[in-house]
């Protein structure tokens, strides 16, 4: 028995005849599909600021969603009160909103058999005492500010969780998992004269706090947001107009995730809102481009074992050397176009219904030196990170500010500037992808991913790609 049903079970002494009872009443009024999702989701945070602990929580939720498929209607209700009478009150409002063509609920529940553990986590970060993550966000202050005198302001936060979910559904399958995640962020503040600027790093994964001892230090992070504070401080404005742009390995890789990986998702493409709609079997990119979506990478921060719906993830071609091959799908999606399950159905909580969302999306590497690369460029960007953007899911436009890009000059890195912009359409961008590099890497294990109001965990990674032309917008020459 997997550990998030175990859980449930031993914990809350929910059996097999109670799930068969509360997916019977989901279906009380007809319905298609019916599923109970079960969460536990302890947390924990904490918060130095001018190396003063300025904030330090501890929190724990639980409840039970219950959805009910009719046709194309949804009917979703939630409890936060395990008691069988308010999990069965739950099942019959959904079902009442979900109202549909009679149907008798599949009895005879089995557990289904996930082929792989991506996070062998022994001791959850939550189960560890506070002073050894005290000890983390401590030592991380204390390289920030030792890194340069400049450095101002240091402002370091740490948060774990653990969750345990469990699932049920009318097709007869129940699933579980236990979750562990954790996250170390840093944020600098670097002054010179009257001028001030920012930097940020941090990572984490479905890890133990060993993590953050032996391979990704708090000093590895402070010094990282530290550097690139004090590089703006000495950048120029960045210069507009069209050029080539050359994207950085690892973090950049945002810009795929944004500008590309929202438009694959296939609640979109069924609805005909995306850009990509209609599009499977089409070159929509460079021939040097294959971008995958893999929930299936041990510990990285956007996989699963299995997807919020209990289907297994999986590692899913979307655009295989420049072809549209496909879209992310959940269960409902996958239904109604009849495609097959990617294990994409993502939710951020009990409150919440699934729906496709990205785990890790990254571009694969290609055959071309970085440096070759670089050399290819006379007059180009190089963009390293990026803060934030913007983007437009049904044409593929784009905005997206670099936190540190240097210009490149005859070949060559030469000076950092600063307030670039990226301003683009994604598919038409990927078209422009001339040069793909061999050092493919993935993000430290920081980001957030909001879509319709939830906010999910995920990875993003890129090798170093050269386009040929994006519009960057500065105010310098």
């Amino acid at each position: 028995m997997d550990a998030g049903c175990k859980f449930f079970r031993e914990r809350y002494r929910i059996s097999e005849g109670d799930l068969e009872g509360y997916l019977a009443e989901a279906h009380s009024a007809g319905g298609d599909y019916a599923d109970l999702y079960f969460e536990y989701h302890a947390t924990t945070s904490i918060t130095l600021d001018e190396s003063l602990v300025k904030g330090a929580t501890q929190g724990v939720s639980m409840g039970c969603g219950v959805r009910v498929v009719s046709g194309e209607r949804t009917g979703y209700a939630y409890t936060d009160d395990l008691a069988p009478e308010k999990i069965r009150q739950a099942a019959r409002i959904a079902a009442h909103i979900a109202r549909g063509p009679a149907r008798v609920s599949t009895v005879g529940l089995a557990a289904a058999v996930i082929g792989h553990n991506l996070y062998p986590v022994v001791v959850a970060p939550t189960e560890v005492e506070a002073a050894q993550k005290m000890e983390l966000v401590t030592r991380a202050d204390r390289a920030a500010r030792a890194h340069d005198p400049r450095i101002v302001q240091v402002r370091v936060a740490y948060a774990d969780e653990v969750r345990y979910v469990m699932m049920a559904g009318s097709d007869g399958r129940v699933a579980g998992d236990f979750r562990p995640l954790a996250r170390l962020s840093v944020f600098c503040l670097a002054r010179q004269g009257h001028v001030t600027q920012r930097g940020t790093a941090g990572g984490g994964g479905r890890v133990e706090l060993d993590f953050f001892r032996r391979q990704k230090t708090p000093e590895h992070f402070a010094t990282e947001s530290a550097r690139q504070a004090i590089v703006q401080l000495e950048a120029a404005e960045a210069p507009a107009g069209e050029m080539a742009v050359v994207l950085g390995p690892g973090w950049p890789g945002i810009l795929l995730h944004e500008a590309v990986g929202h438009g694959l998702e296939a609640d979109f493409n069924r609805k005909k809102t995306s850009a990509f709609a209609g599009l499977i079997g089409q070159r929509v990119a460079s021939h040097l481009c294959t971008v995958v979506d893999n929930g299936t990478i041990p510990g990285r921060r956007g996989s699963l074992n299995i997807d919020d719906e209990g289907s297994p993830t999986s590692d899913t071609v979307l655009i295989e050397n420049g072809v549209l091959r496909g879209y992310l799908q959940d269960k409902l999606s996958s239904r109604l176009m009849r495609a097959s399950l990617t294990g994409n159905g993502r939710r951020e909580g009990y409150e919440h219904m699934p729906m496709p969302r990205m785990t890790n999306t990254y571009m694969l590497a290609g055959n071309d030196d970085p440096q070759d690369i670089i050399r290819s460029v006379d007059r180009g960007l190089y963009a390293v990170s990026f803060a934030g953007g913007q983007v437009d899911i049904t044409n593929g436009k784009f905005v997206f500010s670099a936190s540190e890009a240097y210009l490149i000059e005859g070949g060559h890195v030469t000076r950092p500037v600063r307030n670039a912009t990226l301003i683009g359409n994604g598919p038409e961008v990927l078209k422009h992808v001339s040069m793909v590099g061999n050092d493919l890497r993935l993000d430290e294990g920081i980001g957030s991913c909001g879509k319709d109001g939830q906010t999910v965990p995920v990875g993003v990674g890129i090798p170093t790609i050269k386009i040929d032309r994006l519009t960057v917008g500065g105010t310098g020459q």
